[in-house]
Protein backbone atom coordinates (compact mmCIF):
# COMPACT_ATOMS: atom_id res chain seq x y z
CA UNK A 1 0.00 0.00 0.00
CA UNK A 2 1.62 3.25 -1.59
CA UNK A 3 0.37 5.27 1.41
CA UNK A 4 1.56 3.07 4.58
CA UNK A 5 5.19 3.27 2.25
CA UNK A 6 5.08 7.16 2.17
CA UNK A 7 3.94 8.25 5.34
CA UNK A 8 6.57 9.11 8.09
CA UNK A 9 6.99 7.16 10.64
CA UNK A 10 5.31 8.28 13.90
CA UNK A 11 2.35 9.66 12.30
CA UNK A 12 -1.18 8.41 13.96
CA UNK A 13 -2.92 6.27 11.51
CA UNK A 14 -5.62 3.32 10.94
CA UNK A 15 -4.98 0.21 8.80
CA UNK A 16 -7.69 -2.10 7.95
CA UNK A 17 -6.54 -5.92 7.22
CA UNK A 18 -7.37 -9.29 6.16
CA UNK A 19 -8.10 -11.87 8.72
CA UNK A 20 -9.08 -14.77 8.92
CA UNK A 21 -12.84 -15.18 8.73
CA UNK A 22 -12.89 -11.16 8.20
CA UNK A 23 -11.18 -7.65 8.49
CA UNK A 24 -10.26 -6.53 11.83
CA UNK A 25 -8.30 -2.91 11.91
CA UNK A 26 -4.97 -1.16 14.01
CA UNK A 27 -4.78 1.99 15.45
CA UNK A 28 -1.67 3.42 16.80
CA UNK A 29 1.62 5.16 15.35
CA UNK A 30 3.34 3.78 12.20
CA UNK A 31 6.47 2.44 14.33
CA UNK A 32 8.46 0.60 11.30
CA UNK A 33 8.35 -0.48 7.96
CA UNK A 34 10.52 -2.74 5.58
CA UNK A 35 9.42 -4.24 2.08
CA UNK A 36 6.53 -6.03 3.40
CA UNK A 37 5.28 -4.86 6.27
CA UNK A 38 4.49 -2.35 8.56
CA UNK A 39 3.94 -1.82 12.39
CA UNK A 40 1.84 0.23 14.30
CA UNK A 41 1.83 0.25 18.34
CA UNK A 42 -1.38 -0.01 19.42
CA UNK A 43 -2.78 0.61 22.67
CA UNK A 44 -2.51 -3.43 22.82
CA UNK A 45 1.00 -3.28 21.66
CA UNK A 46 2.47 -3.48 17.87
CA UNK A 47 0.84 -4.73 15.66
CA UNK A 48 2.78 -5.75 12.32
CA UNK A 49 0.76 -6.05 8.70
CA UNK A 50 1.55 -7.21 6.08
CA UNK A 51 0.95 -5.17 3.03
CA UNK A 52 -0.63 -7.57 1.03
CA UNK A 53 -3.37 -8.06 3.65
CA UNK A 54 -4.17 -4.51 3.98
CA UNK A 55 -7.25 -3.17 2.24
CA UNK A 56 -7.70 0.12 3.51
CA UNK A 57 -5.51 3.02 5.17
CA UNK A 58 -5.32 6.46 6.23
CA UNK A 59 -3.77 9.05 9.37
CA UNK A 60 -6.32 9.56 11.44
CA UNK A 61 -5.82 12.95 14.01
CA UNK A 62 -4.88 12.44 17.44
CA UNK A 63 -7.21 10.85 20.24
CA UNK A 64 -8.94 13.27 22.01
CA UNK A 65 -7.83 14.64 25.29
CA UNK A 66 -9.52 13.20 28.42
CA UNK A 67 -11.43 15.60 30.63
CA UNK A 68 -10.46 14.86 34.58
CA UNK A 69 -12.79 15.42 37.12
CA UNK A 70 -15.55 12.74 35.97
CA UNK A 71 -15.85 10.85 39.35
CA UNK A 72 -18.19 11.85 42.10
CA UNK A 73 -17.77 15.17 43.94
CA UNK A 74 -15.76 15.65 46.72
CA UNK A 75 -17.48 15.42 50.00
CA UNK A 76 -18.12 18.75 52.43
Amino acid sequence: MKLLRELPLGTRVVVRYRIEGGFTDALGNLVARDETTCTVDTRRGPVVVGFEAVALAKPVPPPPVRKSGGGPPAAL
